[in-house]
């Protein structure tokens, strides 16, 4: 009954999507806005601009993530966060054919065989682009990401943007990027 969360302003966007899209869409707002009113924000609608990304009430950033099973969200204030992503994925292989696509070549060199079999840079690579994409309104491929686990960063080149990360390891993968207020 996840979708049932969602506000009316919340459903028109989403009248041609499946249920199952709805219900996880209603999930990610019901953590989205019971984190919100730990900032003492009203229950609210969380709308999304025509790129899908969520807006915010002002001085707020975040991002939310669903997939089949779980939805998790996380906001901040602008003031000490400056830009925020998180994804979430099933802790599970990563298909054999996506590795190319998701590791580059500097990856493929410090990363065993292990490591890029796992979701883990996957993950970490779409918090970081929900992470930039508010920034820049620029997409990213998989390509144009670096990641250091060791350094606990997310890196773009072509933008030498440093993005803060963290991996969350349990049933599901949760990747976390963002920037300090102070960062950039």
């Amino acid at each position: 009954m996840d979708e049932a969360a969602l506000f009316a302003s919340e459903v028109a966007p989403l009248e041609h999507a499946v249920a199952k899209v709805r219900r996880q869409s209603g999930a990610a707002r019901i953590v989205a806005r019971t984190l919100l009113g730990t900032l003492g924000l009203p229950l609210m609608p969380v709308l999304k601009t025509q790129s899908g990304v969520p807006i915010w009430p002002p001085g707020i950033v975040g991002s939310l993530a669903h997939h089949d099973t779980v939805a998790a969200a996380a906001i901040a204030e602008k003031k000490a966060i400056r830009a925020l992503g998180i994804d979430i994925e099933p802790n599970k292989a990563l298909p054999d054919e996506l590795i190319d696509l998701v590791a580059t070549s500097r990856e493929k060199t410090i990363y065993d065989s292990h490591l890029l079999r796992r979701r883990t840079l996957f993950v970490l690579k779409e918090a970081v682009y929900k992470a930039y994409f508010p920034l820049s309104n620029e997409n990213l491929d998989f390509q144009e990401v670096e990641i250091d686990i060791d350094s606990k960063v997310g890196y773009v080149p072509k933008a030498n943007c440093r993005f803060s990360i963290e991996l969350y390891n349990s049933e599901n993968l949760i990747g976390l990027a963002y920037i300090t207020g102070a960062e950039h």
